[in-house]
């Protein structure tokens, strides 16, 4: 029997520390991922469900994107902790429906924390907010698809804005840039916008693709893997399987870079090997560089030039494929050690351990996640990971490449699938085909979005999934440029930050979940997703859905664009009907998916092609890859400031917070913790346990408070700090964003502690 939802909001009042773990997963991760799954669907939901999860005849789990092995290597039990735990929350027992909405004010909902709201349950019915009413109300499907075609019609296209979350399917997000493109805009900010936008700008303007260019095979048979700004232990549970086995079959090293020791990284206890139950499981990194937060960009340019010093580098593959060879090393020559220190906190002895397990490795693999992404010079970072492996001719042969961790399910398919502010290569295709004017204007990218609504300038927000007030920047700006926009509308399958700050009329429009069976005119439907690396595959949900009610993302957007359009030469009605209709579109202008419906559908799917990965191609303007020159700028912090990065805790999942414990960093039942370094407390006058307000210090003077944080004292790297977004994103500044990519720089935000007013305390 599935436990009732919470009716206590506890917050942080039983907030306990204990000391960090040394190790990820074993026999705990077993027994917290069926709690959960016990906790929300009883037992034999549990068992039916779990056992569908990333399997070829299955669903495609709603977390990360990280790959699956090849369908006749894959175990009963393909998940980890986190995905059993977001699998849980979407086939949760637990239903909303109006009663709830009308038991609760939005005003009351508004004071609710983010772990109440999600643990309530299914959304099951249409919902609006009308002007100056404080509570959602029903409304019929029908109704709200022509509510929200006449504020788009009164609004010109460019005053619509289009936001898509990571989790949405190839199908779904095909459909959705085309009903906005069709529409006459190209406002389509999304997720990649705040994590991994940093990466395509920077793969693309030095490989010329920006997709990661290594498979899970590649993984296996790599002789060095270098893991940068990521926590796979809580992040992607599953990489630590991938690294053990690399570890334990190919002798393969490991790096791990990081201002914070983390617990998988260190050591993984497999719970599908005895000795990840009852053993100590599996030793991962080889060293550990406790880098200062934001040093990674200086970190990779003196690996650099230590390999051009020690002539590590492979003369033939740079002579034969890339440019700007000589510009970097000119520029390499001039590097200041001291700068180089002062950035990363590290010692040369350090640098030159790492740069020579570099130079000794045949087939070395850089991955990297959001500690790399979000930060002002992020781009040209990740520029300083491609220059260092164009030097060792790490592109193009098995075991080597390099690795973005993408952190949603499907966030790299729906920018494939065009979800993106700019205009896509096929765009034009696209239109002759359905006889459609694409816009061309670039539209708005998050951060613009914001602005948009604040100023004024954009009149309708519609939101296929996420939880955009919790996920973006500058948590006041952004509530209130939500707030005053004329309407919102949010397809969501649970109750999330979003939804309680409405727009002066809002919609709730509930939609099917990946675990739910998809029933068209056509019959049963599935849908299909495109992983961290590239291989796309199916996902058919097989339990019933929540509630009768529920349309799926597909029929959402397929019938508002019949209401927004009614005269369309576009078959709208066809492809709510039958998604094989989409995919045939898809793969007529989507380069990769030639055959689209047969190769989909083989057990595993198919990998899209990826010309330096696979025939060292690269699609730049002088056809080679590109070394680049960036500039290091060492970040100054004042006395007595702190530079503050956000993450996740263990127990969320991007902005979905399952529970309020991070047990491998000792915290249990509280999340508003600061992470400082015990030498960093006692130089600032602080204790361990000690109740502060964490203020932000930027450019433009606004003061950004984030109230009531206890401090840990945690051994993380001097001079730097940790804490949860979404609690922190209040204090990152909404300007403050990434050269090249306008990501929001939620790991470099300068910081002050202050002791928290006495009645916080």
């Amino acid at each position: 029997m599935a436990k009732k939802p919470p009716r206590d909001d506890a917050g942080d009042r039983d907030l306990r520390i204990s000391p960090p773990k040394r190790s990820a997963a074993g026999l705990p991760g077993v027994t917290h991922a069926l709690a959960d799954g016990l906790a929300q669907m009883g037992v034999r939901r549990t068992a039916l469900t779990l056992l569908k999860i990333n399997q070829a005849d299955g669903f495609d789990c709603p977390g990360c994107a990280w790959p699956e092995p090849a369908p006749a290597k894959r175990s009963h039990a393909e998940f980890c902790e986190n995905g059993a735990k977001a699998v849980a929350e979407e086939a949760t027992l637990r239903r909303i429906g109006p009663d709830f909405f009308a038991a609760h004010p939005i005003s009351e909902l508004a004071g609710k924390s983010d772990h109440w709201l999600g643990q309530q349950g299914r959304l099951t019915t249409p919902m609006v907010r009308r002007p100056g009413a404080d509570h959602y109300t029903p409304i019929a499907w029908d109704e709200a698809f022509e509510l929200t075609a006449s504020h788009l019609r009164a609004a010109a296209p460019d005053e619509a804005l289009f936001y898509t979350s990571g989790r949405t399917s190839n199908e779904a997000a095909f459909l959705y840039q085309l009903l906005a493109r069709a529409h006459g805009t190209n406002n389509m900010p999304d997720c990649s916008n705040m994590c991994h936008e940093s990466s395509g700008v920077a793969l693309t303007g030095t490989i010329g693709i920006g997709k990661g260019s290594v498979t899970l095979d590649d993984i296996h048979r790599a002789k060095l893997i270098v893991v940068v700004g990521q926590n796979p232990g809580t992040n992607h549970p599953r990489m630590l399987s991938a690294l053990e086995h690399a570890k334990r079959t190919n002798g393969t090293k490991i790096i791990a870079v990081n201002p914070l020791p983390e617990a998988g990284l260190r050591r993984f206890r497999n719970p599908q090997r005895p000795d990840g139950i009852v053993g100590p499981g599996t030793a991962l990194a080889d060293e550990f560089l406790q880098i200062r937060v934001g040093g990674d960009l200086a970190l990779f340019q003196a690996i650099g030039a230590l390999l051009v010093e020690w002539d590590a580098v492979d003369p033939a593959f740079v002579a034969a494929h890339t440019t700007g060879h000589d510009d970097y090393v000119d520029a390499l020559r001039k590097l200041d050690w001291d700068d180089v220190i002062a950035s990363t906190g590290l010692t040369r002895a350090e640098i030159e351990t790492a740069a020579r397990m570099f130079a000794d490795s045949e087939a070395t693999i850089v991955c990297w996640a959001m500690g790399l992404t979000q930060r002002r010079d992020s781009v040209g970072a990740i520029r300083e990971i491609v220059n260092v492996q164009l030097l060792r001719g790490m592109l193009g042969k098995p075991g080597a490449g390099l690795c973005p961790v993408r952190g949603h399910s499907n966030v790299q398919g729906d920018r494939t699938m065009g979800i993106w502010h700019e205009t896509p290569s096929w765009a034009g295709r696209l239109g002759e085909l359905l006889s459609v004017d694409m816009p061309t204007r670039h539209g708005y990218d998050t951060v613009e979005a914001i602005r948009a609504m604040r100023d004024g300038r954009a009149k309708v927000f519609v939101a296929l999934g996420g939880n955009f007030a919790a996920a973006t920047p500058d948590t006041d700006v952004t509530l209130a440029a939500l707030r005053s926009t004329p309407l919102t509308v949010h397809v969501s399958t649970k109750l999330n930050r979003s939804h309680v700050v409405p727009g002066e009329t809002s919609l709730i429009l509930p939609c099917l979940g990946r675990t739910e069976r998809d029933v068209q005119a056509s019959g049963e439907q599935f849908v299909t997703v495109e992983d961290s690396m590239s291989a796309v595959h199916s996902s058919r949900g097989r339990l019933a859905p929540a509630s009768d009610s529920l349309l799926s993302e597909i029929s959402i957007v397929a019938r508002l664009a019949r209401a927004l359009m009614p005269d369309s030469t576009i078959p709208w009605e066809t492809y709510e009907a039958d998604y094989r209709a989409i995919r045939e579109i898809i793969a007529a202008v989507v380069p990769g998916f030639e055959n689209f419906e047969a190769r989909v559908s083989r057990p595993g799917g198919f990998t899209l092609p990826h010309p330096p990965r696979d025939r060292l191609a690269f699609d730049t303007p002088s056809g080679r890859a590109h070394f680049t020159v960036n500039e290091l700028s060492v970040i100054r912090v004042p006395e007595g400031r702190l530079l503050l990065q956000t993450m996740r805790s263990h127990d969320q999942y991007n902005t979905t917070i399952y529970g309020m414990d991070d047990r491998y960093r000792g915290v249990k039942a509280g999340r508003r913790v600061v992470f400082v370094n015990p030498d960093d407390l006692a130089a600032l006058g602080f204790t361990d346990g000690e109740l502060v307000d964490i203020v932000s210090e930027w450019s433009d003077g606004v003061e950004r408070r984030a109230p009531a944080f206890r401090v840990v004292s945690y051994p993380s790297a001097r001079g730097c700090a940790a804490t949860y977004f979404p609690e922190a994103n209040v204090l990152v500044p909404l300007d403050s964003t990434a050269v090249g990519s306008n990501t929001p720089t939620s790991k470099q935000i300068i910081v002050r502690l202050e002791p928290a007013p006495a009645q916080a305390r």
